[in-house]
């Protein structure tokens, strides 16, 4: 499979989706895109002509305003046809501004942020329970790891030796409102986790694809639950929009920044 072409097609769909409204989280989406990307396309066992199937492994995307980078891989990956795109935000509809399990493909409705991981964590240890052998994959941002419930989460993984649990974090430095480690300080942000008993990867190029997969691939120990921080960009691919670090965008800015965006897109 021609992974360049579906983090193409991917972006291109994450800019038709901030266009619909001419509003959206553009920040997020595009630093976690090729996260999303190697879990549908490269790591988890998914179907997407079944995406009840009970083999199946769990994707839960606890930043989850990042919807424009999840449809876009969702349909991509063929949970649904992009001309579903027209009932994003839509009264009624199942695409919305926060990712709901009525979407083919999203294992989780979520919108308060830090309560990803303790879902995941739930399923992780059902699992386990049931001697069950898929495996649970947690997306989150950095900026949620502020929240306590994250960190309860994580002493709870690593209590119960949930080394079917994986989370990768969205490290792109900025939250909706400032630096990450300006408003509270997560450094040293790996020993942190590797604190709390998780055997951890950092990897530096955090917006390529083939590194995520390398790393999810890489870990070797047993009874420990797994994290990759993943250094991302904010914006990624969008320079006007990286500069300003920006969580959305609308307006002018978005209009700009999507032709910009595209430009350079076309021109890889």
């Amino acid at each position: 499979m021609d992974l360049d072409l579906v983090e193409k097609n991917c972006t291109s769909s994450i800019f038709d989706l901030l266009e619909l409204h001419g509003i959206g989280h553009s920040g997020g989406s595009l630093s976690v895109l090729q996260v999303l990307i190697s879990l549908y396309f490269e790591i988890a066992n998914v179907d997407s002509t079944n995406p009840k199937w009970p083999q199946r492994d769990r994707i839960v995307l606890s930043k989850a305003h990042a919807t424009e980078a999840m449809y876009a891989v969702l349909a991509e990956k063929g949970y649904f046809e992009k001309t579903r795109f027209g009932e994003y935000l839509r009264l009624g509809s199942d695409i919305q501004g926060h990712v709901e399990i009525s979407t083919p493909g999203v294992e989780y409705s979520g919108g308060a942020l830090g309560q990803g991981i303790t879902f995941a964590c739930g399923l992780a240890y059902a699992a386990k329970m049931r001697q069950e052998t898929h495996k649970i994959y947690a997306v989150l941002g950095d900026g949620e790891c502020h929240e306590g419930s994250v960190w309860e989460a994580a002493m709870f993984a690593s209590h119960y030796k949930l080394d079917n649990l994986f989370i990768v974090i969205d490290n792109n430095h900025y939250a909706d409102h400032g630096d990450v480690d300006e408003m509270m300080n997560l450094q040293p942000f790996e020993e942190r986790w590797e604190a709390f008993g998780w055997e951890t990867k950092f990897i530096e190029e955090g917006n390529k694809v083939s590194s995520i997969s390398d790393a999810l691939r890489g870990f070797e120990k047993a009874d420990k639950p797994k994290c990759v921080i993943a250094n991302t960009v904010k914006n990624y691919g969008v320079p006007m929009w990286e500069e300003k670090h920006l969580h959305q965008v609308a307006g002018d800015l978005l209009t700009e920044g999507v032709k910009q965006g595209r430009r350079l897109l076309h021109a890889r």
